[in-house]
């Protein structure tokens, strides 16, 4: 073998060859895309698109993921882990456990706009995260069966935009992300609207509230069930049962 042969260059691949390669792969690109597409439209239909006539009352905030830290509970309820969230849309407040009257307010509005989704409201879970070492009211606890509650950790309030103002609603999305704020003294009606509106159009969470339920620590599972008929402007901690 000469030193001629050595240099000289291997043989460019066939023109056929060069176009099937290129095929494979604008066609491996293309099932990517087509597979991607759906989660991409759904994301901007849900969280950016808002049609004429459709704006929520509530601000929707850049989604942000919930720690996994599993946050303890409080006399008479287990500790709080981060997998309860999946698969529910969750209302959320934080407060103290002394609880003045802005969130008696707040718990019930949570209550309130849960019972009004009828048959969806299985789909639609209450968390109170306790900012401070107050044990809440036994009264005021009896008013709200089913709500879980757990002593927050920093990591959390971290996540929940003016959370130290105890005055806020939020809504955690059934993948456990925070994605909606309701402002302070909300509207009941309002709230219920947009939360009607989530259960709708979107399929997260859907069929998926008779294994939640199995699953869900027995002491947050009672519930009330005479729905109110009717809803006053104001909000007022001395309500009780469904109204």
């Amino acid at each position: 073998m000469t030193s001629a042969s050595l240099s000289e260059p291997s043989p460019a691949p066939a023109p056929d060859v060069v176009a099937r390669a290129r095929a494979g792969r604008r066609t491996l690109a293309l099932l990517a895309f087509v597979c991607v597409l759906p989660v991409l439209a759904s994301y901007f239909a849900y969280y950016v698109w808002q049609p004429e006539g459709r704006a929520n009352y509530g601000e929707l905030l850049v989604p942000a993921a919930l720690p996994e830290a599993v946050l303890p509970g409080v006399p008479g309820q287990p500790d709080f882990a981060r997998k309860e969230l999946e698969g529910r849309w969750t209302l959320l407040f934080a407060a103290s456990g002394a609880c003045d009257r802005a969130c008696a307010d707040a718990l019930y509005l949570m209550r309130q706009s849960r019972l009004a989704q009828g048959e969806e409201m299985e789909r639609v879970a209450r968390l109170w995260l306790l900012s401070d070492a107050a044990t809440p009211a036994a009264e005021l606890l009896a008013a709200h069966d089913g709500l879980r509650l757990a002593r927050a950790a920093p990591a959390w309030l971290a996540q929940l935009p003016a959370a130290e103002r105890g005055r806020h609603v939020y809504l955690v999305d059934p993948r456990g992300n925070v994605m909606m704020r309701f402002p302070e003294s909300a509207e009941p009606r309002r709230v219920i609207k947009d939360l009607q509106r989530l259960l709708k159009y979107s399929a997260l969470g859907r069929g998926q509230t008779s294994r939640l339920a199995a699953r869900q620590p027995e002491t947050a599972r009672a519930e009330p069930v005479d729905a109110p008929r009717s809803f006053s402007p104001s909000i007022g901690s001395g309500r009780t049962g469904g109204g």
